[in-house]
């Protein structure tokens, strides 16, 4: 029950504090307007050099859907671990976060948890419904809902394991913005959140399902539009199992690495 308090108090701390930069959401938010316009005239060019209505299974409202949707969740599960870690290292407060009565990677996933909460409901909850609105009732309503709020924590999960197993470089480097820019473009892209996967080439798409990234966005983008089950991607159950095989894989290596990493670090000479 302790430990509990705990993870609950660096929640409500999180949520404290998103709510501190509500202007920050703001710009995020029309951010996020653009770039969906542009990606709105993008697809729509391609669709209509396509002469078709349905392309690699997926019509233009199909794709729209799928694309606002991954946009939402990306402002849900991202985290800014390796660029705080970054800076803490430059200024030397990971010593004070490594002090703590609390190993760093649990108080590090926790302490992000309150801007997560924060996110689902002024961001993505908002963007859900609207989309169910405009397409009329597009999105199938039922457990597919239930399935996909728990992949969506799964990919959280997930998410955090990646960046932990990138982080830990800016010990030995001190700075990972080009590692962390290339980071961020191969998971997006690999994951199905800039382009849907149904439109890679098949070779790559076989390659792509081999790897952690789908499980981000794909799988649970895929059980919430009803899409598990009717194709390569398997069953419900199936993609739930194949995301928390993930979860355990990453968090083995990701623990190995930051155990062998942290013994490099230096701080101001030290």
């Amino acid at each position: 029950m302790t430990n509990i308090r705990k993870l609950t108090a660096l929640t409500r701390a999180g949520i404290i504090e998103a709510l501190q930069f509500r202007l920050g959401t703001i710009v995020t938010l029309l951010g996020n307007l653009i770039y969906l316009a542009l990606v709105y005239y993008l697809w729509k060019a391609i669709y209509a050099s396509s002469g078709m209505d349905v392309v690699n299974g997926m019509t233009f409202y199909d794709t729209m859907i799928y694309l606002v949707l991954a946009t939402a969740m990306f402002n849900l599960l991202e985290v800014f671990v390796i660029w705080d870690m970054s800076r803490s290292i430059q200024s030397g407060e990971i010593i004070m976060h490594l002090l703590k009565p609390m190993r760093y990677r649990l108080y590090t996933f926790w302490s992000y948890s309150g801007s997560h909460v924060i996110s689902f409901f002024l961001t993505f909850l908002p963007t859900f419904v609207l989309v169910f609105i405009i397409t009329k009732g597009a999105i199938p309503l039922g457990m597919n809902l239930v399935y996909f709020v728990l992949s969506l924590i799964l990919a959280l999960m997930i998410n955090y394991n990646v960046e932990m197993l990138v982080a830990p470089i800016c010990l030995y480097t001190e700075s990972t913005w080009g590692v962390n820019i290339v980071k961020e473009t191969i998971v997006l892209l690999l994951s199905g959140a800039t382009i849907p996967l149904s439109f890679f080439p098949e070779g790559i798409r076989k390659v792509v399902e081999y790897l952690p990234f789908r499980a981000i966005y794909d799988i649970p983008l895929s059980i919430l539009l009803g899409k598990a089950g009717k194709s390569s991607i398997g069953s419900v159950g199936g993609c739930l199992c194949i995301q928390i095989f993930w979860i355990v894989l990453l968090s083995i290596f990701g623990n190995l690495f930051w155990n062998r990493a942290v013994k490099k670090i230096t701080v101001n000479g030290g």
